[in-house]
Order: structure tokens, then sequence, then C-alpha cells
């Protein structure tokens, strides 16, 4: 085994695979350390891909070549699409997953790379040396494994998920480590903190697993999935392993009475916790609190797998002591016999607040060093992913000298996600909804891959036989839209037609047929609708884009004196310093800069050079 690649990747979580994954489809040698390779991509949490948001970030992963629908597709056990009676831009595709088939995936697709090897091991401390005048920013070129191995690199991507000093909390009971059965890393935190970085602390939490034979599901309501199943990647044509329910059920005036009774003893009440949780995503403890008026509270019975016995409790994530958490789940419906496998906890973990992290996701205080997932200060395994592309692709450019990768907020939700972490940092594990994009009409999950397929593509992150899938569909739609100019549906030209909200898939393909006798796919039937009936949405919404892409292309000189404007405010020079953001959009958005402050920007850098759009 070499000792010496041009990246490493540190951290075999989703954001980890995903690096090493689009560093090596760049063309760069790669290193994934990982302390189990039988772990990859393990769900410590829900055993699920997508949803509101999420699924469409999965999308967008998969139309540039990522790993993550792929293994989905694999390993699905159940799939729903969310919303499905609405729009088109709301909707969004989720799926149960087998946890075991699932890391089973990944590991099979990874070792399909020759580029990438697959280290086993824990990292405990990074490499560097002194640049710059008096070497006051260092660049990294290596990680120290625990067990004395040394690896050297151009370029470190770091994954480290909730490993990063993770202290884990069910009741008074206080365990070292990144998740249950595995230990934490401290090292890596004094190394951080070494090289310049303030980190913090985040708090997030899992529910208790019971045994599906002790489960009286005739007191719960069945979940089915969606017959037939939608896939998440865009090369997959079906989904043909079998699918099982979901059930649900609901918490119970009794189980909260319980819990509010056993406060004193909840680790978030009592002051063992300290640091801040996902305000979305809330411990039974905090919505019996906060949400004092609601009588009970939805929970999503999910199996983790065809073999196995475990059921996830989702809604019910909690840190409560054992005994308390076994009282309260018996007073749930269908629960009354239920037998814990696993109990509810919290864990705490370091995070480098993102004032330090360039929208490249490079860190500021370390050259060549990466950041992607939980160690930004979100929460979810497609956040995790999507930053993991980006920084995996971006860890190879830097090496060569290229300018960074960047997705805007118009382009896609992973640009929307990167964005917000870098111009207002989270104060809480950050989640991505849909209502956080200006431009959800056109993020959508069905178009991914016509967004951004043809960026894939240039990046080098698209294969030949993606790019001919793309190919192929693209010129069936444009076929598509060619036909109904010169096809009529109840009298009408089929391309008007599409536009109204009772136009289906059935009746035009019913209507091509009679001008065209060849059979269209009901994928490119049903995409060529949509994209019809958004196109009139769409037409305004590009103006308030091209509005914006005016303000967000102005650059700001890398070397902009920000404490040398006067006319700013203190408040303003602190934070345009503290940021450094690279153009007037990215300043407009950082929380505290109004708009005069921008004003004040834009005259001070257009006398040092003009401002011109960037390209």
């Amino acid at each position: 085994m070499s000792d010496s690649y041009d990246v490493i990747v540190v951290g075999g979580g989703h954001a980890g695979a995903e690096a090493a994954w689009a560093s090596a489809k760049c063309g760069a040698s790669v290193a994934l350390v990982t302390m189990d390779r039988t772990a990859l991509g393990r769900m410590s949490c829900n055993p699920a891909i997508g949803g509101l948001g999420k699924g469409q970030i999965v999308r967008e992963i998969d139309a540039l070549g990522g790993l993550m629908g792929l293994a989905i597709d694999r390993a699905g056990i159940q799939f729903r699409v969310l919303n499905r009676r609405k729009g088109a831009a709301v909707r969004a595709p989720r799926a149960q997953a087998d946890r075991a088939a699932y890391s089973c995936a990944l590991l099979d697709l990874l070792s399909q790379a020759p580029q990438i090897t697959i280290v086993e091991g824990t990292a405990s401390a990074l490499a560097s040396r002194p640049t710059g005048a008096g070497g006051s920013r260092p660049r990294v070129t290596g990680v120290t494994l625990e067990d004395g191995r040394r690896l050297s690199a151009d370029a470190i991507v770091l994954t480290t998920g909730t490993f990063l000093r993770g202290l884990m909390h069910c009741g008074t009971s206080q365990i070292e480590g990144g998740r249950m059965g595995e230990p934490s890393s401290v090292g890596m935190s004094e190394s951080l903190e070494a090289l310049g970085f303030t980190l913090g602390r985040l708090k997030t939490g899992t529910p208790p697993r019971v045994h599906r034979d002790t489960i009286d599901y005739d007191s719960c309501e069945i979940q089915p999935g969606d017959d037939p199943p939608a896939p998440f990647s865009f090369l997959t044509d079906s989904i043909t392993q079998p699918q099982i329910p979901c059930w649900i059920t609901h918490t119970s005036i009794a189980a909260h009475d319980c819990i509010l009774a056993n406060l004193d003893r909840a680790p978030l009440y009592c002051g063992q916790i300290q640091s801040t949780g996902p305000r979305y995503c809330p411990s039974i403890e905090d919505k019996v609190v906060r949400f004092a008026d609601k009588s009970r509270h939805q929970i999503f019975l999910e199996p983790e797998g065809y073999d196995d016995q475990r059921i996830y409790c989702n809604g019910i994530a909690t840190s409560l002591p054992r005994d308390v958490q076994e009282a309260f789940l018996h007073e749930i419906p269908g629960l009354g016999q239920a037998r814990i496998i696993q109990y509810g906890y919290a864990i705490e973990y370091d995070w480098i607040p993102t004032h330090q992290t360039h929208v490249s996701l490079e860190s500021k205080p370390a050259k060549g060093l990466f950041l992607a997932g939980q160690i930004n200060g979100t929460s979810g395994y497609e956040e995790a992913a999507g930053q993991g592309l980006v920084a995996g692709v971006n860890a190879v450019r830097s090496i060569g000298g290229e300018q960074p990768f960047l997705l805007a907020r118009d382009q896609a939700y992973i640009g929307v996600m990167i964005d917000d972490l870098v111009t207002r940092p989270p104060t809480e594990p950050y989640r991505m909804f849909t209502s956080r994009a200006e431009y959800r009409l056109q993020l959508r999950s069905d178009n991914a891959d016509q967004r951004l397929t043809p960026i894939g593509r240039q990046l080098g992150t698209v294969d030949d036989w993606r790019w001919a899938r793309f190919q192929q569909k693209s010129a069936a739609i444009a076929h598509i839209e060619t036909l109904c100019k010169g096809t009529t549906i109840d009298g009408i030209p089929a391309s008007l037609w599409s536009r109204r909200p009772e136009a289906d898939v059935e009746a035009l393909a019913g209507a091509l047929r009679q001008t065209d006798h060849s059979m269209h796919s009901t994928d490119n039937l049903d995409q060529f609708l949509i994209d019809t009936k958004y196109s009139g949405y769409l037409v305004r919404q590009n103006l308030q884009v091209e509005r914006f892409r005016r303000l967000e292309s102005m650059p700001i000189p890398d070397d902009m004196d920000y404490a040398s404007i006067s006319q700013l405010r203190l408040e303003a020079r602190e934070l345009l310093g503290r940021f450094t953001p690279r153009t007037l959009g990215q300043a407009s958005r950082i929380s505290g800069i109004n708009p005069a402050d921008i004003t004040l920007l834009w005259i001070h850098a257009s006398r040092r050079r003009p401002l011109r759009p960037t390209a």
C-alpha cells in the first residue's frame, strides 16, 4: 500500500464516500480512511434516504455522477414520493433502507474505482507545513493514524461526522464515542485547534429501536410504499427488490405524563447537555415541553432491513434514562409489550463554525483542507453527501490550481445549502427544507439531470454511460416537443394543451401515436408535461434570477481591507472581515449586513477596480 496520495478523505460516512468517489472521478488517487470498511455509509440514525428538500439533494448528487442515488436504489425496501398530489416543485422521493445492504452497496461501488484505496484506521492528527509570508496560513500535507502510520497528500477532505470528541448521553450515563459501539476521536480535535481553528459543540439524538416481533401491529396504521416504486437514480430503470410496509402510531397522554414526571432526569433539562440540538428534529422531551397543547405526536415504525430485527421508532428521539424510556414507550399504542433492543441516546460532538470556511468548502485557517458534513454544522445523510461531492471535486481542482467548482442558489439545493452555511453560520444543526430555496420552481427533483449533468460532464464526474443516457433522454423530449407542435388535442395544439392542469401522460401519448407511431417513454412524456406546465412561471422567475446574478457576480477583491473603510459601520467591518465574501451577493446575505453597507462596499471596491460580473 502506498503512503502518498493526491487526496486523503478522513471518514467513511455519506460525506466521505461521495468525496472519495468525486475525487477519483476527477482523476485523483485517493485514500479513504475509515475505522471499518464494512461500515461505509452506516446509517447511525434513521435508515432512510430522501424526503422534502433532502430528496432533491439526492437527485442532484446523482445528476452530478455521485453515489447516493445508486446505493439507495439497490438497498431500498420501501419507496415513496412525498407530496405526490401537489406540484412537481415540492415533490420529493424518499426510501426506507436496509442498513446492511446500503453499506454493502457503497462498498461495492467504491471498490469499482481503482484510484480509491480504503485504509482502515483512525486518523488522529493532521500534518502541515508553513506557507506564505511568515507562515501565517499552514498547508496540510497528510494525516497520522493512531497506530503510527502516516499518509501524505496534496489535499485532505475531513468528514468526521459526530466523532470529534463525541460524547453519548443516556440519562446520567455518559460514554465517549462517535456512535453506539464506536470510539470518538480526541486527537483530531486537538490537531485542528493547534492549526488555529475555533471549535464549537452541537448535539443530535436518536430514538430507541424495538424488536419487530414484540409490536402489536393491529394497533398501528399500516403505511405501504408506492406501487410501482420510483427510483432515485436517473440510471435506474426500475426497482426489482421486494418492498415492505412501515407503520404509524402516536404517543399518548400517559406517555407524556411519564416524560414530564422525569424531566429532572433528562440530560437536556438537568444541565448535563449544554450544546444546541436540531430545532426541526427535536427530542420527545422537547416536543412534550414545547408543544404542551398537543395530546399526541406521530411515530413512524420503520424496519431497518429485511432480516434486521430492529424497528426504528422515528419521532421519539430521547436521552432519558433507560427505565423512563421503557415506561413511556409501553404507554404508546402498539408498543405496550415492545422490547427495546437499543435505547435512544443524545450525542454531543465538535464542529467547525463556518465563518472559517470558504464557499468552496476549503478551510480558511489551513490551505488544502476541505470540510464536509456534520463538521460544518449540518444534519442529515443527504446534506453531508452533497457537501462531500463538492469538497471532493474542489480538493482535486485546488491541486491543479483550477478555479473552484461552485453551485449558485438558482442552480441547486446543494448551492443553497453551502451558501447558507458560509453566509449564515448555523447555531444549531442545519437541515435542508424546500422553503430555504428562493427558486424552488426550477430546483425540482425531476429536472436535476437537466440542471446539473452537463456541469458534471465538464467536471469529469459524469462518465460516458451516464452522459449517453442523458443525451438520449434530452433528444427524446425534444422530439416530443416537436411532435406537439403538429398535433392537436381537443382542437388546440398539443403544445398549448400540455399547459393545462388536467393534461396527463396517457392522453398525450394517445394523441402523439396518431402523428408518430413510435412508443414514447412514460418518464419522458411526464418530464415534457412538467417542463411545459412550469414554463410560464419560470419565465418570470428567470427575470428574478438574472437580477440576482448581476449582484451575485460582482466580485470583491480577495485583499479587500474592510477595517480601512471608515464609512462602514463597525459591525459591518467586523462581519465582512470575518466572513470574507467573494461577491456582493454573498456579502448581502450575511446576517447583520444591510443595504447601506452593500452600497458603501460597492462604491469603495469600484474605486479600486471596475466591478464587472465574473463568468
